[in-house]
């Protein structure tokens, strides 16, 4: 398959809407998602995965497929295919959600609420909102889609919160066009700054191990406390690494700070050049008058693009020996990236400024998505998605005029790439 088409389509034969009817059909349908929970744990989208087809059943042409990860965790695959062979476009979105919290602390209700323009509810931009914003990709390009070339998919996964392999992962797996020529992720963002990659990840788990002593004989006891404490001390060095990145990558992060640290906060492209490490809990001993003889610690390791796992693993493994504390390491994954001069971005790009009269910029990612599951596949991958208040917190929302732009940016991009307009 190859990035473009020709075709004799035209924009002229998308089925034309009102503004007032696209905003309606994707407020409703944004509600009728979030009104179904799959808040992680327990993750279950089952329910979920039901309403989604519910909304596209009346569309005519759309393969449904259902593919379980687990009892509990469903996956979906879309498909519409077009008229005559051609590249195979993806959407890709999750459906399950972080979990609800304090229901006291909404002002809004969680399981969805339109008001001043803007639209509430638990994972409204972790992103369901995104999902509906895919489907009605799929409502305005199915009535002609023998008119294009090749094929859309859509792919739903039912795990990503937890990082796992039962969603996006198992669908690259096993089915095979579930992977594509080019993948959009309509995942938390913004229509500003398209995505183009994301650091990777080392989860880890220290442990030290001591001799217990009561305090008074201190001198008969070794600490495993102490001894944890000086490994993460010296744990922090790994943030010095050196990191060589492409000199695409390192020009579009300087290209970018400005707007996208407008939405992502000072400091983010300082972040997404280098090794960060975070030590998320810390817990041992057993009373305060004893020496402790055992302790632990987790640490979340984010990795840019220039340096590879197995380096920085390495350092860790050397630094932790010194000090005599053993490692696990509990996920790996490396940094990613899709060459921010691909066509589909460009296509992306151009609908951006036709639909909402902004020029985009081009950045990496610093949080995790299933874009890196398509990219370890070979798909070229950009992320696209709306700009998030409140994520995974009370009173999570979405702009209307925002997600209505998204679902046209969508169409666009997908009818220019599967009609060969470059």
């Amino acid at each position: 398959m190859g990035d473009t088409m020709t075709s004799d389509a035209t924009t002229k034969d998308l089925p034309d809407e009102a503004a007032g009817a696209d905003a309606d059909w994707l407020v409703e349908a944004t509600k009728r998602l979030v009104a179904c929970p799959s808040g992680t744990p327990p993750g279950d989208t089952r329910a979920m995965t039901e309403e989604i087809v519910a909304l596209i059943a009346d569309l005519p042409g759309i393969e449904i497929e259902r593919h379980p990860g687990a009892e509990h965790v469903m996956n979906l695959v879309l498909r519409l295919k077009g008229g005559k062979p051609g590249p195979r476009l993806v959407f890709n979105g999750h459906m399950d959600t972080f979990p609800l919290g304090n229901a006291a602390e909404w002002t809004a209700d969680p399981t969805g609420e339109a008001r001043e323009g803007k639209l509430y509810g638990l994972g409204v931009s972790d992103m369901k909102a995104g999902i509906a914003a895919i489907l009605f990709a799929l409502r305005r390009l199915a009535p002609i889609r023998e008119q294009l070339a090749g094929e859309l998919v859509a792919t739903f996964a039912g795990d990503e919160e937890t990082m796992g392999v039962l969603g996006s992962r198992l669908l690259l797996d096993t089915v095979p066009h579930a992977g594509g020529d080019v993948m959009i992720s309509a995942d938390a963002g913004s229509p500003r700054v398209l995505r183009f990659g994301e650091k990777g990840m080392i989860w880890m788990k220290l442990s030290a191990s001591g001799r217990s002593a009561h305090a008074a004989h201190v001198h008969k006891g070794e600490s495993a406390l102490e001894k944890l404490i000086d490994a993460i001390a010296a744990l922090r060095a790994i943030r010095d690494l050196p990191v060589a990145a492409p000199q695409k990558v390192v020009e579009a992060i300087a290209a970018a700070g400005p707007v996208s640290e407008e939405l992502s906060g000072a400091g983010e492209s300082e972040v997404l050049g280098k090794v960060t490490v975070t030590f998320g809990t810390m817990s041992g001993g057993r009373l305060s008058n004893l020496v402790a003889d055992h302790a632990e610690a987790t640490a979340d390791v984010r990795i840019p693009v220039g340096i590879s796992v197995a380096t920085i693993e390495a350092e860790i493994l050397r630094i932790a020996a010194e000090h005599g504390v053993a490692v696990e390491i509990t996920r790996r994954y490396e940094a990613s990236w899709t060459d921010p001069e691909h066509p589909v971005i460009g296509l992306l790009a151009r609908n951006v400024r036709k639909v909402l009269d902004i020029d985009p910029v081009l950045n990496m990612r610093v949080g995790a998505s299933d874009a890196r599951h398509y990219r370890a596949a070979g798909v070229p991958t950009v992320v696209c998605g709306l700009t998030p208040v409140n994520m995974g917190a009370a009173d999570e929302h979405v702009a209307i005029d925002e997600l209505v732009a998204l679902g046209r940016i969508y169409v666009l991009t997908a009818f220019d790439y599967l009609a060969g307009r470059p």
